[in-house]
């Protein structure tokens, strides 16, 4: 059987968690998520590609570069979920499945963040779960 590759990019200020609004994020920190998340998939026939980055162009690039040889991609683009048409852009070339997971529930914070640009090419948005997230998006990458 072939391994589904999946990337999970995670976008600006996500290299704090754990460190900044711990009432919001938790108090575990991004190497805990990707370490839940390697755990995660061992006895599944996935391989999981993790990218972090606060610049919004290294972000664009990393999903040029999952072209086609990623099944699917699991983004928390951080704040620019909300700013960012050149991340919709990047993500409307690609054409394998789209995850949006936000560890928080974005509808329920200030105002500014309950537009996502980032839905309009999601095959589905998953918010409020934290780290459950992404195993969902995981999972529904896999059964799709």
């Amino acid at each position: 059987m072939i391994k589904k590759k999946i990337l999970i990019i995670n976008g600006p200020n996500l290299n704090l968690l754990g460190e900044r609004e711990s009432s919001v994020y938790g108090k575990l920190k991004l190497k805990d998520l990707y370490a839940y998340l390697k755990k995660y998939v061992l006895k599944k026939d996935i391989i999981i590609t993790f990218f972090q980055s606060n610049e919004e162009g290294k972000i664009i690039e990393s999903i040029h570069k999952a072209g086609k040889n990623k099944e699917g991609i699991i983004i928390n683009a951080g704040a620019y979920t909300h700013t960012s048409i050149a991340i919709l852009d990047a993500l409307r070339s690609y054409q394998g499945l789209i995850y949006e997971v936000h560890l928080s529930n974005i509808y329920a914070r200030e105002f500014y963040r309950r537009n996502s640009y980032i839905s309009e090419v999601s095959n589905g948005v998953i918010c409020g779960l934290g780290f459950l997230g992404y195993e969902l998006a995981i999972d529904s990458i896999v059964y799709n």
